[in-house]
């Protein structure tokens, strides 16, 4: 589409240097010369342009229509910057610009062009330094252009979150195909699917003795098409490592693809064969960063010898760079095997400090869609928002609460599966089993505006950003006792696992901090001049409040299948809820917070397994 924009770009820009050249020049003088020879080059009219030259007008137009192939240009563009007349001779100085295509940059230099009076007309004095000063009899233009290799995405240790694999590249050697190249780029437009002009273009603008990279595949399309592309003799394959099967994380890291007729014109950049394409995590988001563009140079060779005389100019293409990511790969593995019995669970952790995410693991769900991204309601795990807003309300966590089955409040009716021991619990102790019609009681003991607060304090609904797609929360307006109540019981909230694992991380360390995945580059824009947009800016605790709710998930971990490893564990498992029979666990262990969201089984198990699993690496 590109190619397409640019050739329509040049064709509007024809049609307004024809009407300048000719209302300019309007007197038989070297201007109608100039004009006619330059808008029939542009046009590809090479007729038009021969007939004001003094060569012979077959090897004026083999020329001109030579240069067009021989740089794969979508067109030329020309600006007159003067045109000097001396008796008998002129010369008119003008502007080029060559759209070398496949997104390429524009290439501009300046040239003279020539002319002579010939039995009363003005004719250009033809030899190929009217295509550009430098080029010379026996010489062509050529465009070498160079791939860059993939880099990779990187843990927070600076290793690979992904292993080399072989993909496979088929190219051929202009200078070996003879008089076959249009038949070769027949059969493997038909075998690919790559359009023929597009793949005789590449072949026609490359050094005649160096391989040209075609196309790439993947190892299973590959195998399936090998058998075809031995049968071409002139074909070549060559095999080329990169770093694209991707190790845990696997659905955050994203998967790789080879280049394919469908994703080469999507692409910001020059692609050639050999190229890579991230289908998804950050392999796609970051596509331009890794990949970097393709090193591009305008050259002359010499005709005889198929060497290299000149470079005319050289675009050394976007820089590649890796990605780093704030995953450490002995938590991810830890995780891993922590939701391996599950049948439906994630699991997210983050540094409780800095807001690092530090695993993100999944058994049945997707860690992107799901873990980072998913919108599922809270449950009473929100209890633990809802404590800030009642502790500062004035609420002890020793005062008595009832826990019975059923309650009413503001005309909801709740419904608790809570076991409460002892005859007079506290709100602490209804805190830590989740009892949702003690704590939905409470509703009258703050505002709606409380909760509000509370929410926006821990991050709820904040417009934090990743560079993949994710969920900080959303809520409704808390207008009423209803309302409040069943945004106590994480009714009428959804979170994802992600928002619930900084949830705990700001109980952990006592300040909310929005969640980082991708600590370099900056913005997974790779124009210079993108700017990545601010992040909601850290919330600090009520130290009091930070307090009370950490000895309640002291007692909320207490007991509980969370407590399986050797060390403190702070908790809360919540009430099952919705048709699904989810739950929640969100809590910590030293620097690590973490969310673990499940179906059908006891995520607070989840957790215990991670937190042992972590005690066990070396």
């Amino acid at each position: 589409m590109n190619r397409v924009r640019r050739t329509l770009a040049a064709t509007v820009t024809l049609a307004i240097a024809s009407m300048t050249l000719t209302g300019c020049f309007e007197e038989a003088s070297p201007h109608d010369a100039v004009r006619d020879f330059l808008v029939g080059w542009q046009s590809n009219d090479y007729e038009l342009a021969a007939s004001r030259a003094d060569g012979d007008p077959a090897v004026v137009r083999k020329a001109l229509s030579d240069a067009k192939l021989q740089l794969d240009a979508a067109s030329f563009r020309f600006r007159i910057k003067s045109v000097r007349v001396t008796g008998d001779e002129s010369q008119a100085e003008f502007g080029v610009e060559v759209d070398l295509g496949d997104n390429n940059p524009l290439w501009t230099y300046d040239s003279v062009l020539p002319l002579r009076l010939d039995d009363g007309m003005w004719k250009v004095k033809w030899s190929p330094a009217v295509l550009h000063p430098q080029l010379k009899e026996g010489q062509r233009f050529a465009v070498k252009a160079k791939p860059k290799p993939r880099q990779p995405v990187l843990d927070r240790g600076g290793d690979p979150l992904q292993q080399d694999m072989f993909l496979y590249v088929a190219g051929v050697v202009p200078a070996q195909l003879g008089d076959r190249a249009e038949e070769v780029v027949k059969q493997l437009s038909q075998i690919t699917g790559y359009a023929e002009d597009r793949l005789l273009s590449r072949i026609r603008s490359a050094p005649p003795n160096e391989t040209v990279p075609l196309i790439t595949f993947g190892r299973t399309r590959y195998q399936s098409v090998r058998q075809k592309l031995d049968a071409i003799p002139e074909v070549k394959t060559v095999t080329e490592k990169q770093p694209v099967d991707p190790a845990s994380p696997k659905q955050i890291v994203g998967r790789v693809s080879a280049l394919t007729p469908e994703t080469e014109q999507k692409l910001g950049g020059p692609q050639r064969a050999g190229d890579s394409i991230g289908q998804s995590g950050l392999q796609q988001a970051y596509q331009g960063y890794l990949t970097g563009s393709t090193e591009t140079q305008v050259i002359i060779l010499d005709l005889n010898t198929g060497e290299e005389v000149a470079s005319l100019q050289q675009w050394p293409g976007r820089q590649n760079r890796s990605v780093q990511t704030t995953i450490d790969s002995g938590v991810q593995v830890a995780a891993e095997r922590a939701v391996s019995s599950t049948r439906a669970s994630a699991l997210v952790a983050v540094d409780s400090s800095t807001g690092e995410i530090r695993a993100v693991s999944t058994r049945g769900l997707h860690q992107q869609n799901d873990a980072l991204a998913g919108r599922f309601p809270a449950g009473t795990a929100f209890s633990i928002v809802a404590a800030d807003a009642i502790l500062k309300a004035g609420v002890q966590t020793k005062q008595k609460l009832p826990c019975p089955a059923e309650r009413t409040v503001g005309g909801a009716r709740f419904v608790s599966a809570a076991q409460v021991t002892g005859s007079s619990p506290t709100f602490q102790q209804n805190f830590a089993a989740g009892c949702v019609t003690a704590l939905a009681s409470l509703a009258r003991r703050v505002t709606g505006d409380d909760l509000a607060r509370s929410a926006e304090n821990f991050g709820i609904g904040l417009p934090w950003q990743l560079p993949l797609k994710s969920f900080s929360g959303s809520r409704p307006a808390f207008d009423g006792d209803a309302a409040k109540a069943k945004a106590i019981a994480g009714q009428n909230v959804e979170v994802s696992p992600l928002s619930m694992a900084l949830v705990a991380g700001a109980v952990a360390s006592g300040t909310w901090r929005p969640p980082v995945l991708v600590t370099a580059p900056d913005t997974p824009d790779a124009a210079d001049e993108v700017t990545p947009a601010p992040q909601p800016p850290p919330r600090q605790l009520d130290p009091q409040v930070r307090e009370a709710l950490t000895a309640m998930m002291r007692a909320g971990a207490q007991g509980t299948p969370a407590q399986a490893g050797s060390g403190r564990v702070h908790g809360v498992t919540s009430a099952a809820t919705g048709k699904e029979n989810d739950a929640w666990f969100v809590g910590w262990q030293g620097d690590l917070a973490i969310a673990v969201f499940t179906r059908n089984y006891n995520p607070a198990a989840v957790a215990g397994s991670f937190f042992a699993a972590l005690g066990d690496a070396p």
